[in-house]
């Protein structure tokens, strides 16, 4: 079986100019007539991620042979619109380290990394102006809308044990699963193929985001885990519910759930080794990980009415990849 790191790089190379275009496209369009702006844009573009919502944009515009050069606009948008992202929920949940470098806020402070990302986010809007492409606006606008609405739903359970797995779900659908789904589709849209390929792809790009998000989940409790992209115990510290936590509160006995909830209501990074054997203990682990092979299966099986080829194999190579983060 090959490695994570071999099997993205695999991936990666169906679409290796086109990749290469978009870092260059999106360097330009941090191009400005304030310096600082460039600076810090380019301090978390470069910090290392792994670049997967572009990445949809490309396989799903080669999927359907895209010959133009709009499909690297779109994937720079969508880099720009999670970048943004990033540089606000860091400020948000006060991170001070984000795949182990120091974050832009604690670089340059909270308010140089709000204004910069939404500096992020409109440059997003001023591309998909110049692409003439409305549709396009629209499932971006729509998906940025709903993301901003999962980042507020999260926050306000924050410390909350009465959280339901089905708020979870929705959490996770509007703050990740939808900004994936608009990549996926952006490809399809590109190439004006029909509404049912369209929608085929959105659905494969939400569940793959939904995948996504439940193994990053996982990571914060799994310390044995190659791949990781967070500080273990970041989630419990500023306690976040998700689905590892919610199992183990579920199948856990009394004097279990006892220390699990006052983790979550009094967060505390001590209480993190007790919490993981917790968690490793009531089988949330495997849990958590049948959940998201069960989103990426929903994934593959969306793509069975798309066009048969390399880049459908690498999309579905994508699905695997994202649940096989953990081992």
């Amino acid at each position: 079986m090959l490695s994570t790191s071999s099997s993205l790089a695999a991936i990666r190379s169906l679409v290796s100019r086109d990749l290469a275009d978009t870092n260059d496209f999106i360097l330009t369009q941090l191009a400005t007539n304030v310096p600082f702006i460039k600076e810090l844009g380019e301090h978390i573009l470069k910090s290392g991620g792994k670049r997967l919502r572009p990445l949809l944009v490309l396989l799903s515009a080669k999927l359907f042979q895209y010959e133009g050069f709009q499909h690297t606009a779109l994937a720079a948008v969508i880099e720009f619109i999670h970048t943004a992202t990033l540089l606000h929920d860091d400020v948000v949940d006060g991170s001070l380290l984000r795949r182990g470098q120091k974050t832009a806020n604690a670089l340059w402070g909270n308010e140089a990394s709000i204004l910069v990302g939404d500096f992020l986010y409109s440059r997003s809007f001023q591309i998909i102006v110049k692409t003439g492409h409305l549709q396009a606006m629209d499932i971006l606008a729509s998906a940025t809308n709903r993301l901003a609405e999962g980042e507020v739903m999260q926050l306000l359970n924050v410390s909350k044990t009465a959280i339901s797995e089905a708020n979870y779900y929705e959490i996770i659908e509007r703050k990740t699963a939808m900004l994936f789904s608009a990549a996926a589709q952006m490809g399809a849209l590109l190439c004006q193929r029909s509404e049912s390929e369209q929608n085929a792809l959105a659905s494969f790009g939400k569940h793959l985001g939904m995948a996504f998000q439940i193994i990053d989940d996982l990571l914060d409790y799994n310390s044995g885990a190659r791949e990781m992209g967070k500080n273990p115990g970041d989630d419990l510290a500023k306690g976040k519910v998700t689905l590892p936590l919610l199992y183990a509160l579920r199948s856990g006995d009394a004097k279990q759930r006892l220390c699990i909830e006052k983790s979550i209501v009094t967060p505390h990074q001590d209480h993190f080794a007790q919490v993981v054997e917790i968690v490793r203990l009531t089988g949330a682990l495997d849990y958590t990980r049948d959940c998201a092979k069960a989103q990426a299966d929903k994934a593959i099986a969306a793509l069975a009415e798309v066009p048969d080829n390399d880049y459908r194999d690498g999309l579905i190579d994508l699905a695997h990849f994202a649940v096989s983060r953990d081992f």
